[in-house]
């Protein structure tokens, strides 16, 4: 492993609502390099989500630093980070995210169109890259014609596509079944060994321990 992509330094979130002062993350200090996959692991509102939306740049920490890159996130602008976001981040979500409206080839090539990639050069990476996951043959399907477990796996595709450095997946086994969830995360993890990427997961499923490179263990907005 090589290369620091994501480094923490002493980040905390805490947020206001009605005089009340909650804690997303507290004093937490993480870093994760490529060629790994790291799971952030802990129950619901432990902080790993929290961490993962920092990481991103949806939401700015109280304090500490967030390092992306070798750069320091809060110095962006927004449309620096929609930039990084749309070329060096890819997202798997726990509800696929998937656009109804649009078949799967459309979906990944919607998110290459994001990346700046041309007509043709998106047509061929899209081909490519459902090849690549072994599901070229859902090419022409509906996300309402796909099984939970093809769902996910075009969400993957669609989330590497740009080659991204950095995948963020939250939870992304909760809405499959135990095969299934093990078959994605063991994709994950090929990913990032294969490619050199890094991926960060967070889930609450103590079973996906044995796939992780590095455990990373979350307990009421701390690390523990």
């Amino acid at each position: 492993m090589n290369g620091l992509l994501v480094r923490a330094e002493q980040v905390s979130k805490i947020y206001n609502t009605n005089s009340h002062h909650t804690a997303g993350v507290l004093d937490i200090s993480f870093s994760a390099t490529a060629g790994e996959m790291v799971l952030l692991l802990g129950p619901s509102g432990s902080g790993k989500t929290t961490l993962l939306t920092l990481i991103a740049g949806f939401i700015q920490p109280t304090a500490g630093q967030i390092l992306l890159f070798n750069e320091d996130i809060q110095s962006y602008s927004q449309t620096k980070l929609q930039s990084i976001r749309a070329t060096k981040i890819g997202f798997v979500f726990q509800s696929f995210r998937l656009i109804e409206a649009l078949n799967v080839l459309k979906n990944i090539e919607l998110c290459l169109h994001f990346g700046g990639k041309s007509r043709e050069e998106r047509h061929r990476t899209a081909r490519q890259v459902l090849k690549n996951f072994d599901i070229e043959h859902l090419a022409d399907r509906y996300p309402g014609q796909l099984s939970q477990g093809e769902k996910q796996r075009v969400a993957i595709a669609r989330a590497v596509a740009n080659d991204a450095q950095l995948i963020l997946a939250d939870e992304p086994t909760a809405s499959l079944e135990s095969g299934q969830g093990f078959e994605i995360i063991r994709l994950l993890h090929d990913y990032a060994r294969k490619e050199n990427k890094c991926v960060l997961v967070a889930s609450h499923d103590l079973r996906l321990k044995d796939y992780a490179d590095r455990i990373v263990n979350f307990e009421n907005g701390r690390i523990v």
